[in-house]
């Protein structure tokens, strides 16, 4: 699915879009040493993983029904419905103006999302015997670098309507599991008032602390960001599209030496939690 659309693409954008925004590289922090010291900023520089175990979401159910042919995604922002044939479909979304639902089987269905005749996702959703657990396996092609994958496990917090495929309803994550370094890895760098944040999906910004917005070099749906201080060792990052507030995210190195994150998505009101450890 798209990136709003599901837990597992929110969780592959924990760090991407959360505390880095989706990066890559640039020389504008290195050619800045002679600027203002920053306090807090040799305690961020360097390369962090997301623990990601300690990821905590505070968010309302996803929530997918797919009947009488027609796929429909009831709390992705903005909410979309394509017919289930395994076709494309047009659609707008931030990330995809195609769409394709294929239902495998009665528990089983793959979405395929492309923009611009490329491919930007592609994710299987699996419904447990039971029909209590949907596991959710995802590669994020969006981006210019290493593709973002990973699997999530949610649980179900509200029935499928009688006669639905076994995915509708709504569920809520439980477990994340074999996201790889493209998914949860990312630097940051920061020298005198510019900022500095890449990621092996080949993302990246360069921000001056305190100024204007910046775009997110390899960002499919044309983010901006701004970076503030937060606190004496922290950092506010403020993303937008089309001039409007999708999301913030706050984080901080602790006397452990944990980095703590917080992620706010302004248009479905959903806060993610989580920690990182320096790698380098």
């Amino acid at each position: 699915m798209h990136k709003a659309i599901t837990a597992a693409l929110a969780a592959a954008s924990i760090i991407t879009l959360g505390a880095c925004n989706k990066q890559g590289t640039s020389n504008e922090a290195s050619s800045n040493a002679s600027a203002p010291a920053v306090a807090g900023a040799d305690a961020i520089n360097g390369t962090w993983k997301a623990d990601i175990d300690s990821v905590q979401f505070d968010q309302k159910p996803d929530e997918m029904l797919l009947q009488a042919g027609t796929f429909s995604c009831k709390s992705c922002t903005p909410a979309y419905s394509v017919p289930a044939d395994g076709a494309f479909h047009p659609v707008s979304l931030p990330y995809a103006d195609s769409d394709a639902v294929k239902v495998n089987d009665d528990h089983s269905i793959t979405e395929t999302s492309k923009k611009g005749g490329k491919q930007m996702s592609e994710t299987k959703f699996t419904v447990s015997p039971d029909g209590n657990t949907l596991t959710i396996d995802f590669t994020d092609t969006s981006t210019p670098g290493s593709p973002s994958k990973g699997q999530v496990a949610e649980i179900r917090v509200g029935p499928a309507p009688a006669g639905a495929h076994a995915v509708s309803g709504q569920w809520k994550p439980s477990k994340l599991s074999n996201f790889n370094d493209a998914a949860l890895t990312f630097t940051v760098n920061v020298e005198g008032d510019k900022y500095h944040s890449s990621s092996p999906d080949g993302t990246s910004y360069d921000a001056t602390i305190g100024g204007p917005e910046v775009p997110v070099n390899g960002d499919a749906a044309g983010t901006t960001v701004s970076v503030a201080k937060n606190g004496d060792n922290g950092y506010k990052i403020t993303r937008k599209r089309g001039g409007k507030v999708v999301g913030e995210s706050t984080y901080s190195v602790g006397a452990d030496g944990k980095l703590s994150g917080e992620n706010h998505n302004a248009e479905s009101g959903g806060t993610v939690k989580w920690t990182a450890t320096k790698q380098s």
